[in-house]
């Protein structure tokens, strides 16, 4: 094979070679650009369970009284809370988001008849 006729066979294997990096180097990039975006969720949705579980920990501390005041469904902040009596001595505790209704946290409280 003549050595003009071998250099546009080289071009063209270039060519090809760079159009293969070009492909694999832009699915890398989404590939990571995508794990980013999915770890930045994760971060905001922990954030908003944790201090979503702040607030039902205070919650939990509330005594008798408070928590008969706050029966049926009240706004918070950016959630919705529930507050549910059962039975006399037993409370149901329930955090749910207000843009989508998921269920957060929900938690049962014991409050006998007599607080010290």
């Amino acid at each position: 094979m003549p050595l003009t006729d071998r250099r546009g066979a080289v071009l063209l294997e270039a060519l090809v070679a760079l159009a293969v990096l070009g492909m694999v180097g832009g699915a890398a990039a989404m590939s990571v650009s995508e794990s980013m975006r999915a770890v930045a969720h994760v971060h905001e949705t922990e954030s908003h369970m944790r201090n979503g579980a702040r607030f039902l920990t205070a919650v939990t501390l509330w005594p008798r009284a408070d928590l008969d005041r706050h029966l049926g469904t009240s706004p918070q902040g950016p959630w919705r809370l529930r507050i549910d009596r059962p039975r006399t001595i037993l409370y149901e505790v329930t955090l749910t988001e207000t843009a989508t209704g998921k269920v957060l946290l929900r938690t049962a409280l014991f409050r006998p008849d007599t607080e010290p």
